[in-house]
C-alpha cells in the first residue's frame, strides 16, 4: 500500500512540476536554486505541521520528519525571510477597484453598469480608488487599468471596458498569480484529501475527450461569458457581504479556468 502511495504522490509531484519547471527554465532559475527552496519549504512545512498539531517543534524532529541534517535545518531555518513583491497588493487593489465601479451604487447604475467617471471630483475615479485601494494614486491605478485593457479614456470621462483585471505585461504580475492560484487551488485539493464528506470544500471540473476540434473557439467563447457573468454575481455578493471591521473578516476565493491538452500555437493568440 505504502509503495503505491509513493507511486502515485511521485506522479503527481511530477505533473506539478513539469509546469512549473519549464517557467523556471524559461527565466534561468537553475536547478540548484530551486532545490535551496525546496529544503527551505520541506523546513518551513517541517515546523508549520508540528506547531499545526499542537506540538512543539525542534531543529532535532524537524530534521529527523525531513530527512535534512541538523545543520542544514537550522542554516535554512536562520535564513532571512525573502522579501515579498508589491505585486500581489497591487493586483488585489485593482480587483477591488473594478469591483467598486461595479457594485458601489456611487458608481454604477441600479443594473450595475458602472458609470463614465471624471478623473477628479467628488464622486469619480480618484474617489473610487481612494476608496477601495488605500494610498494607490489614481493616476498609477489609471494606468495600470488602462494598460490591462480595463478602462479607456474619451473625452475628459474613463469608461471600464473590461470586468476582469488580467495584468498588462508585467511577467512578475503573472508569476505572482501563478503562485496565489496555484496556491489556492492546491491547497483545496489537499484539504479535501482528508476531510469528512460534509466539509469538503467545491472543487469541481468537467471535462470531455471527444469536444469537436473545430468548436474548440465556440466553446472557449461561451465558457468566457458563463464563467464571466458568474464571476461577476459572485462579485456582488462577496461586496454585499463585507465585514464591518478586519477582526471579523476571512479571505476567499472561487476561481476557474480553461485548459486545453494541446500546445496553443502563436498564430492562435
Amino acid at each position: 500500500m505504502k509503495t503505491g502511495i509513493n507511486q502515485a504522490l511521485s506522479k503527481a509531484a511530477m505533473q506539478i512540476l513539469a509546469p512549473l519547471v519549464r517557467v523556471l527554465l524559461r527565466n534561468g532559475v537553475a536547478c540548484a536554486d530551486f532545490e535551496q527552496l525546496v529544503r527551505r519549504s520541506y523546513v518551513e512545512q517541517g515546523f508549520a505541521a508540528a506547531e499545526e498539531g499542537g506540538g512543539k517543534a525542534t531543529v532535532s524532529s524537524v530534521s529527523a520528519k525531513t530527512g535534512l541534517s541538523r545543520k542544514e535545518v537550522k542554516r535554512l531555518l536562520e535564513q532571512d525571510e525573502a522579501v515579498p513583491y508589491a505585486q500581489g497588493q497591487k493586483y488585489n487593489r485593482a480587483v477591488r477597484v473594478i469591483s467598486g465601479w461595479l457594485n458601489d451604487p456611487r458608481f454604477c447604475n441600479a443594473e450595475g453598469v458602472p458609470q463614465p467617471l471624471l478623473m477628479d471630483g467628488e464622486v469619480s475615479f480618484a474617489s473610487l480608488v481612494k476608496d477601495y485601494s488605500g494610498d494607490i494614486p489614481s493616476r498609477a491605478m489609471f494606468d495600470l487599468l488602462a494598460q490591462s485593457g480595463c478602462v479607456e479614456k474619451h473625452g475628459e470621462r474613463l469608461h471600464l471596458i473590461s470586468h476582469a483585471y488580467v495584468p498588462g505585461n508585467d511577467p512578475i504580475d503573472l508569476i505572482d498569480i501563478l503562485g496565489t492560484d496555484s496556491h489556492e487551488l492546491m491547497q483545496t485539493i489537499i484539504y479535501n484529501m482528508t476531510a469528512d464528506q460534509q466539509h469538503k470544500h467545491f472543487q469541481r471540473k468537467v471535462s470531455s475527450q471527444q469536444l469537436d476540434r473545430a468548436q474548440l473557439p465556440a466553446f472557449q467563447k461561451y465558457t468566457n461569458r458563463r464563467a464571466q457573468a458568474l464571476l461577476e454575481e459572485l462579485d456582488s455578493w462577496l461586496s454585499e457581504h463585507q465585514a464591518r471591521s478586519a477582526d471579523d473578516a476571512e479571505y476567499v476565493s472561487l476561481g476557474i479556468y480553461f485548459y486545453r491538452s494541446t500546445p496553443v500555437k502563436e498564430s492562435d493568440r
